[in-house]
């Protein structure tokens, strides 16, 4: 169901073999964020930490859009690790409807509807939950503050209908593991965050 920490960073390897990029360093520190988090608030680290580092695992394919959270699903699906798997579709989706992506829909009718299902009838779970916010704070120099990471995100991708929307989900996501940890997470990341946000 999960894969060992090194089979995971071996799988990162290959893929950004495949298409270098800075996405590869956002996915470890997404990973590391996680990980950390996680041992605050009584989650599987482990779990978590695998599930950071590939949760888009998906953009080995190329420079897509929507396309690598469902190729990154397949990918993982055929490996068995399928906990990670449903990692790759609901990490872009902290509001779940498809039409708040970032980016490019590039997906066919068929990865469209396999898209759409899983976040009609999916219940996140905390792990879920955790990739989420940790893809919102996670960069490939290190953890930001949520602003920071957003603005980056949208001036790269525009707005939709729906960002606003993403965006308080985000926040909400914030609130509930500061309540879970019992303290801002920012304050885990305290000097790197001050380091990568106001550098």
């Amino acid at each position: 169901m999960l894969p060992t920490k090194e089979e995971a960073e071996k799988l990162l390897v290959w893929a950004h073999e495949c298409n270098p990029g800075s996405w590869a360093n956002h996915s470890r520190t997404v990973a590391r964020a996680a990980e950390t988090i996680a041992n605050k608030c009584g989650l599987d680290a482990h779990r978590s930490y695998v599930s950071g580092l590939l949760h888009d695992i998906g953009r080995f394919e190329g420079i897509r859009g929507l396309h690598h959270v469902y190729s990154g699903y397949k990918l993982l699906k055929d490996k068995e690790f399928s906990q990670i798997a449903e990692i790759c579709l609901s990490h872009s989706f902290p509001y779940q409807n498809i039409e708040e992506y970032f980016g490019t829909n590039d997906c066919s009718t068929e990865e469209i509807g396999v898209i759409t299902l899983f976040l009609e009838n999916t219940k996140y779970n905390e792990y879920d939950k955790l990739i989420q916010l940790c893809d919102a704070i996670g960069t490939d120099a290190g953890v930001s503050i949520i602003d920071v990471r957003l603005m980056d995100v949208i001036r790269r991708h525009g707005f939709t209908n729906l960002t606003l929307n993403k965006i308080e989900a985000i926040f909400k996501l914030k609130e509930y593991f500061d309540s879970l940890c019992n303290k801002n997470i920012y304050d885990l990341f305290y000097d790197e965050i001050r380091n990568v946000s106001f550098r």
